[in-house]
């Protein structure tokens, strides 16, 4: 490991239901943007996760550097918070401004915070072998601020802290082994993401299909106020018993959505009903990471 340079983050495996256990522990999943952090007395960088300079983007995080003693790489998450909860649309927003005179009217009105959960490099030493555990003690060496938050976690009470996030309406937990290494760039089974999805029914009002490929696209709508609104597209194999429902379906001529057309999309009358799993819906009522269940 070279400081100053790209580290790419360890990515994390994805189950479904929470569970407890003696050697993990499990920490809230903020709905944010991973980044690494790379930050010293003459060097402040901040990464995306495949490598992307985010630096110039939230300027506001170099304030760190004021409290930052030692040359240091840390793994985080850069939120933004609205009425005490991460807002994944209002930091969208963010991450799409390039204009020095927009970023800079966004600093005031969508300050960033960075999430803080892993320290990967200290004054010269490559942390990444040492267990977890040990690597979050040295992380306690450094103190809040108002742009750096350390993560919080408990230990063995998975699903206890799983209720608190459904009640939250929180994105999820992460369970992660104590004495896990710091695999660089590798998605790993000692770090589990546990998502904490809404699931409902939808129609189906079209469809596309590639004859090579395993997977169909579905277009999905819901009935608002006597017309058909689309909600998103979500992709399901075509081993599904629901694939050869879709295929007898028989195709209309025109979208049946009142908001929506694409030319790709073979249209059905929307009467077939499928359920989906879904984080949250964007501002424009759109499903956010949909996954086709049934």
């Amino acid at each position: 490991m070279q400081f100053g340079k790209f580290v790419a983050p360890m990515l994390l495996d994805e189950i479904e239901k929470p569970f407890n256990a003696k050697d993990y522990i499990y920490e809230l999943k903020f709905d944010g943007v991973r980044a690494i952090l790379e930050v010293g007395k003459n060097t402040f960088k901040l990464f995306g996760r495949r490598g992307t300079d985010f630096t110039s983007l939230f300027p506001e995080l170099k304030e760190i550097q004021k409290n930052i003693k030692h040359d240091c790489i840390f793994d985080g998450e850069i939120v933004t918070f609205l009425n005490g909860k991460p807002n994944f649309s209002k930091l969208q927003e963010r991450a799409h401004a390039k204009k020095k005179a927009k970023i800079k009217s966004l600093v005031a009105e969508v300050p960033v915070v960075f999430m803080v959960f892993d320290l990967l490099y200290l004054d010269g030493t490559d942390l990444t072998n040492k267990p977890l555990i040990e690597r979050k003690k040295l992380l306690e060496e450094f103190p809040n601020t108002e742009r750096f938050i350390k993560v919080k976690y408990v230990e063995e009470k998975g699903k206890e802290l799983f209720q608190k996030v459904k009640q939250m309406d929180f994105e999820g937990i992460v369970a992660k082994k104590k004495d896990s290494v710091y695999e660089i760039g590798t998605r790993v089974e000692s770090w589990i993401k546990i998502k904490n999805l809404k699931q409902e029914k939808f129609f189906v009002g079209g469809y596309f299909e590639k004859n090579e490929n395993a997977v169909i696209s579905l277009y999905l709508g819901e009935y608002r106020k006597d017309k058909f609104c689309f909600v998103g597209k979500v992709s399901m194999g075509k081993k599904q018993k629901m694939y050869e429902v879709i295929k007898k379906a028989k195709l209309i001529p025109k979208s049946p959505f009142s908001d929506f057309e694409a030319k790709e999309c073979k249209f059905i009358k929307p009467t077939i009903q499928v359920t989906i799993a879904y984080l949250e819906r964007t501002k424009e009522n759109h499903l956010r990471q949909p996954i086709f269940k049934k």
